[in-house]
């Protein structure tokens, strides 16, 4: 238990949730795509899970001491939802982007922009909303001693069918132009990166990569995000044209970076504190798996979970009422952010 004399920063929580079924959204998104409503009934894109309740749930009850949670939105707000909560503030993209980018469908402007949001804590987590807390959690699980909690390893980039490869390879143009001398960062970080918290696979992953002069990749688990809002700041000053030119597209492109840029200059700056990746668990939906998301996520086995949609989902509807039903199980008190 945390003492009542530890001292943490306040912390917000960040979501951004975008209803994908909202007749008017598809109209507009339609405006700049016009096969954007050709393409309107395509079961992941816009197929919702319900289970947006069950994070505000768990956020009540695993983590109550967050300040504050910003809740991004295009306009729309799910029907049950408190937007009078002492402790929630509504974001409509149009509040915090500039209008020059302005409307945009794209979640890395979306995700880029963050730091300008009114009255965001310079401390904050970033989830999507296929993220859940599923067991308490302190502060120090997020930030220690003022730095955002990660874990370490070097990758290789993976450039595959409908995969993350491409802003990857964006992201880590700007990361080693930047930070040009690895070797001298691995000497100041030796602690961080060959931590026995990041797991065996990560650190023989980690040597195996260390022979290349420059950054190859890094680990990246589909998890929330600690930050320093102030990361934002710094690389908008030092790469005004590069972010610029992402924030532009109206829908994502091959060539943009994306907001795991900020988490990986925050790993080169080691400006980060080790945390074990055993803190959570990715689970992208799949026949083979779902018995141990179920067992997982029922048994809270870890303290945060992704529960991940893919076009290799099959039985969607079985499924959702599956999981839906566990969350009610293990979060079965409304929450004061519902009517």
């Amino acid at each position: 238990m945390m003492s009542e004399k530890t001292e943490y920063p306040e912390i917000d929580f960040v979501i951004p949730w975008v209803d994908g079924n909202d007749p008017k959204w598809q109209t507009e998104k339609a405006k700049y795509d016009p096969s954007a409503m050709l393409n309107s009934d395509s079961p992941v894109r816009y197929r919702d899970w319900d289970n947006l309740n069950y994070w505000f749930r768990a956020v009540e009850k695993f983590t109550p001491w967050v300040r504050k949670i910003h809740f991004i939105t295009w306009g729309h707000i799910p029907h049950w939802l408190n937007t009078d909560h002492h402790k929630l503030n509504i974001v409509n993209h149009r509040d915090y982007i500039p209008e020059k980018y302005l409307p945009t469908f794209s979640s890395h402007t979306i995700e880029l922009n963050m730091h300008r949001i009114k009255g965001l804590s310079e401390h904050f987590v970033y989830f999507n909303d296929d993220m859940f807390i599923t067991r308490p959690m302190q502060p120090e699980d997020f930030f220690k001693k003022g730095l955002p909690c990660d874990c370490f390893g070097l990758n290789c980039i993976y450039f595959g069918h409908d995969s993350a490869g491409h802003f990857n390879g964006s992201n880590m143009e700007v990361i080693n132009t930047e930070f040009k001398n690895k070797k001298a960062i691995m000497k100041r970080d030796f602690g961080k990166w060959f931590s026995p918290a990041n797991g065996i696979r990560k650190i023989i992953k980690t040597i195996c990569l260390l022979p290349w002069e420059w950054f190859p990749g890094f680990n990246y688990n589909h998890l929330p995000t600690s930050f320093l809002k102030n990361t934002f700041e710094t690389v908008w000053e030092k790469y005004p044209d590069v972010l610029d030119k992402t924030c532009c597209d109206k829908f994502r492109t091959e060539s943009n970076v994306n907001q795991w840029l900020m988490k990986y200059w925050q790993l080169c700056a080691g400006t980060y504190s080790v945390r074990s990746d055993s803190v959570g668990e990715v689970f992208h939906i799949e026949e083979k798996n779902f018995e141990e998301l179920c067992t997982a996520l029922s048994t809270q086995k870890y303290k945060m979970i992704c529960i991940n949609d893919t076009p290799r989902t099959i039985n969607f509807e079985e499924k959702k009422k599956r999981i839906l039903s566990i969350f009610e199980s293990i979060l079965p008190e409304r929450s004061s952010y519902e009517i």
